[in-house]
């Protein structure tokens, strides 16, 4: 990570007090038993502020001592490990095509400073989740595809055109983490001649003499990937399948995705000895999550194919907020169903808010609010975007974490990065989320207890006010700071 300022960061350790000594309280059976078996002695926090130099800035250690019941005047965040949610499969981004060709445009050291920031855990922030277009996207310089017209049999399919960029791109990234990186991928539409517009973009849907190819088109697909030492880990149906875009976009109403998994693209996979890629249904905005879920779901022989709920954030664009609630709602109503948030990004891209301290603001509640619902990944959009927020065939730019200025060799590091590395580095495959509240409705909060037995605690406070706060776990506490517009991680 960057060095920052040691005065500023050592005024912030002064702000942060020690609380002192206080009665302890009894606790009983499994509570008891649950508390002692997680005993904190201190904890290490790392914040990122706007208006400050701290960007997941390691500012100490603080101690964990005996309080009493906190009164009303006092905020606090409290924790009980003994409640555990749903377990994490990952954190990362798309490996898209536009990332791919903004990679390689920049000078070797620069390439691994790229993939350092995004996949070493160390220091980086650990991305252990990607996600990757079938054929083109919007985030692509052209359309393609991977066959000839009205090769209904598939005997030209090759992915020649991803050997360029993208293949060696995905490769690296895989090798960066470690070897182990659960990719899934994504078709944003068929080949024009298998659809009713005849057009990859601006909608249209899918032929039905024509369901049968393009249900082998992702097997072949995953296969050639695998072939070239890329593991795919699953695959989403159709991105944003209620989309009318001027981009690769294909329509399904939740009856025809319904019917199209259950009659064509499940029993394909499972015939091709492809049971095991996790299938993941919706892949769009929270508004209709839970209407797609209720008919894909309720039938039985749609419903054992899918392993998963994926979807977007773009549902403000009608007014209004992200509606997380629908999200718990799918949760709730289907708890052995997975949930995966599958694209996010901040859109029309603009140099000049760059360092709008809201881009990231925007992940770091999105993030903590999925997570608190029931989500086990999360997945940005372009993990790297250019000095335009391309390359991009029809003009749709946007943000990401990181532009890369193919003419300076310059990295741009937004605040976004620093948001989502404050849970992707600290909250790792297979921990559990467990129990978290706040008594204060600016410090939003959600923490997850790591397969080494390491417990992450994320404090977000959307709002102008500093709030000096208890962390308390059983009857322990330390006393924190939460700056204005910040986000911290707490150890333990």
């Amino acid at each position: 990570m960057r060095n920052h300022s040691k005065k500023l960061a050592n005024l912030l350790l002064a702000s942060f007090l020690l609380l002192a000594g206080c009665s302890q309280q009894e606790n009983t059976g499994n509570e008891k038993q649950a508390l002692q078996s997680f005993n904190p002695q201190k904890a290490r926090v790392f914040v990122t502020a706007k208006d400050t130099s701290l960007r997941m800035s390691d500012v100490g250690e603080f101690a964990f001592q005996s309080v009493d019941q906190p009164l009303e005047i006092q905020p606090f965040v409290f924790i009980d490990p003994s409640k555990t949610f749903q377990s994490m499969e990952g954190i990362g981004a798309a490996l898209s095509d536009a990332s791919a060709e903004t990679f390689y445009k920049m000078p070797e050291a620069t390439r691994q400073q790229i993939l350092t920031s995004f996949f070493d855990p160390k220091d980086g922030i650990g991305y252990d989740f990607a996600r990757t277009n079938i054929a083109s996207c919007d985030f692509s310089s052209a359309s393609y595809n991977y066959v000839e017209e009205n090769d209904s049999l598939l005997s030209t399919f090759n992915v020649k055109h991803d050997e360029k960029f993208r293949i060696p791109f995905i490769k690296e990234a895989i090798g960066a983490a470690g070897g182990k990186l659960k990719l899934f991928v994504s078709p944003w539409s068929p080949p024009a001649w298998m659809k009713d517009n005849n057009n990859v973009l601006r909608g249209g849907k899918l032929l039905e003499q024509y369901k049968q190819p393009w249900a082998n088109y992702y097997v072949k697909f995953i296969q050639e990937y695998e072939a070239r030492g890329i593991p795919v880990w699953g695959l989403s149906v159709q991105n944003e399948p209620m989309a009318i875009q001027r981009w690769e976009s294909c329509v399904y109403t939740a009856d025809e995705e319904r019917d199209f998994i259950k009659k064509y693209l499940g029993p394909t996979l499972h015939n091709s000895g492809m049971s095991d890629k996790k299938l993941i249904a919706w892949d769009h905005n929270r508004d209709q999550i839970f209407q797609r879920a209720s008919t894909i779901l309720n039938d039985p022989d749609a419903a054992k194919y899918v392993w998963g709920i994926g979807f977007h954030w773009y549902e403000p664009w009608t007014g209004g907020d992200m509606q997380f609630k629908n999200v718990k709602l799918v949760n709730d109503a289907y708890p052995e169903t997975k949930l995966v948030f599958t694209e996010g990004c901040v859109e029309k891209f603009d140099l000049n808010r760059v360092g709008d301290w809201t881009l990231g603001e925007r992940y770091g509640y999105s993030m903590l609010n999925d997570f608190n619902c029931g989500t086990v990944a999360w997945t940005d959009w372009n993990i790297i975007l250019d000095e335009t927020g391309g390359p991009n065939h029809v003009g749709n730019f946007c943000f990401a974490p990181v532009h890369a200025n193919t003419q300076t060799g310059e990295l741009i590091f937004t605040n976004s990065y620093y948001y989502i590395g404050h849970f992707s580095k600290f909250i790792r495959e297979g921990a559990k989320r467990i129990a978290a509240s706040s008594s204060r409705d600016d410090l939003q909060t959600t923490a997850f207890k790591n397969p080494d037995g390491s417990v992450a605690v994320v404090v977000l406070n959307l709002s102008e006010k500093e709030y000096h706060y208890l962390l308390m776990i059983g009857e322990k506490a330390t006393k924190l700071q939460s700056l204005p517009r910040s986000i911290m991680t707490i150890v333990m």
